[in-house]
C-alpha cells in the first residue's frame, strides 16, 4: 500500500461529495492501520492565521506532523482537507516533505475539491495512489441509499426511497442522518411517514455554522460556511449571524431568562432561548461590539464589492466571528 493516496472531487463539491471524499479518506487511513489521526483543514485563499513564516499557522502544523511518528510508535495518518488551498510556498514546502514517504511509518491522504496544485499533483501522481469522486447526482444518491439502508437494516422501498432523496437531494450526509433516525421506526416506512417526519429545514447548516463559530472551531466553520455558500446566498448567512449576534449581545444584557425570553419574543422553555442564555458570557461585550461593526461591515461589502469577493469576505468574518465568540469561554 502507498503511503500518499490524493481524492479528488469536483470543484463545485456540495454536502453529498463531501461527505463521500471524507468516507473515502476514513476507508483509506482504516486499512492502513494507522495508530493516531491528525487533521489538517486548509484555509481558503486569503484566509487563515499569518505567521512570520511562509506557511499560515493551520497548514504549519503538517510539518511536525510530517517528520514525527505515531504518538504510539506505530503508523500515523495525516488527512488534509481542501488541500486545493495550499498556497504556493505551502505547496514547495510539504512537496519536499512528502517525497520518499515509507508506508510502513505514515499515511498522507489529501481531500481536494477540484484540482491539487500542480507540484502536488505531479508528486501524488508519480508516487501515490489517486482516487477520483464524481459530481452525485440523484440518481447516484439512490444507489447510495439502498447501500446504506442495507448496511442499517432499514427496509426502505424504491418508493420511500425516492421521497427521501426528494427531501434531501443528493446530499448523502443528510440522508444518513436521516437513516439513522429510521432505525428505531418500527411502523412501515412509507413515503407519507418520510413527509411528515422529515421537513426541509433550510436554516440547518446555518445552525451548524453559528455553533461551528460559537465552539471556535475554524476549520469546521469555514467547512460549513463552503457547504452553504454551494447553494445559499452570502446575504442571507449574513441576516442569519446578525440576528445571532444580537441575541447573544441581548442575553449579556438581560438580568435574567425570562427578561431575556421576552426581549427576543421566545419562552424560556425554549431550545433556542436556554441556548442563547447559556452562552451569554462565552464572548466579552467588547468583542460582541467588534463583531457587530465587523457584520455592518461585511454587509457594505458584500452589497457594493465584485461577487468574485463574497467567499473571501465571508471567510474572514467567520474566522474573526469563531475568535471573539470564544475569547472569554470560561469567564465566570
Amino acid at each position: 500500500m502507498t503511503a500518499l493516496h490524493s481524492i479528488l472531487g469536483p470543484r463545485d463539491a456540495g454536502p453529498g461529495e463531501r461527505q463521500e471524499m471524507l468516507d473515502r479518506a476514513r476507508r483509506i487511513l482504516e486499512e492502513a492501520v494507522v495508530d493516531d489521526i491528525e487533521r489538517v483543514d486548509v484555509p481558503g485563499r486569503g484566509a487563515g492565521e499569518e505567521t512570520e513564516g511562509v506557511l499560515r499557522a493551520e497548514v504549519e502544523r503538517l510539518v511536525p506532523a510530517l517528520q514525527s511518528g505515531s504518538l504510539f510508535g506505530g503508523s500515523r495518518g495525516i488527512l488534509v482537507v481542501d488541500a486545493q488551498n495550499l498556497q504556493k510556498a505551502e505547496t514547495e514546502v510539504l512537496v519536499g516533505l512528502l517525497q520518499g514517504l515509507d508506508p510502513e511509518s505514515v499515511t498522507v491522504v489529501l481531500v481536494s475539491s477540484g484540482a491539487l496544485p500542480a507540484a502536488i499533483r505531479n508528486l501524488a501522481k508519480a508516487e501515490g495512489t489517486v482516487h477520483s469522486v464524481k459530481k452525485m447526482r440523484e440518481r447516484d444518491a439512490i444507489a447510495w441509499l439502498r447501500e446504506a439502508a442495507r448496511e442499517r437494516r432499514v427496509k426502505v422501498d424504491a418508493a420511500s426511497a425516492a421521497a427521501l432523496v426528494q427531501r434531501f437531494g443528493s446530499d448523502v450526509a443528510a440522508l444518513g442522518q436521516a437513516l439513522d433516525q429510521l432505525v428505531t421506526v418500527e411502523e412501515l416506512i412509507t413515503p407519507d411517514l418520510i413527509a411528515a417526519r422529515f421537513r426541509n429545514r433550510p436554516d440547518e447548516p446555518m445552525w451548524h455554522l453559528a455553533d461551528a463559530i460559537a465552539e471556535g472551531d475554524i476549520g469546521s466553520a469555514l467547512r460549513r460556511l463552503a457547504d452553504f455558500l454551494t447553494f445559499g446566498h452570502p446575504l442571507q448567512l449574513l441576516a442569519f449571524l446578525e440576528g445571532d449576534l444580537t441575541r447573544r449581545s441581548l442575553a449579556a444584557s438581560a438580568p435574567d431568562i425570562e427578561t431575556f425570553a421576552e426581549w427576543v419574543g421566545g419562552s424560556p422553555d425554549h431550545y433556542p432561548t436556554k441556548k442563547a442564555w447559556r452562552a451569554r458570557r462565552s464572548a466579552a461585550p467588547a468583542d460582541l461590539r467588534r463583531a457587530l461593526d465587523a457584520i455592518a461591515r461585511a454587509d457594505i461589502s458584500l452589497k457594493t464589492m465584485p461577487e468574485v469577493t463574497h467567499r473571501l469576505t465571508m471567510a474572514r468574518l467567520t474566522i474573526a466571528l469563531a475568535r471573539w465568540y470564544r475569547g472569554a469561554v470560561g469567564a465566570s
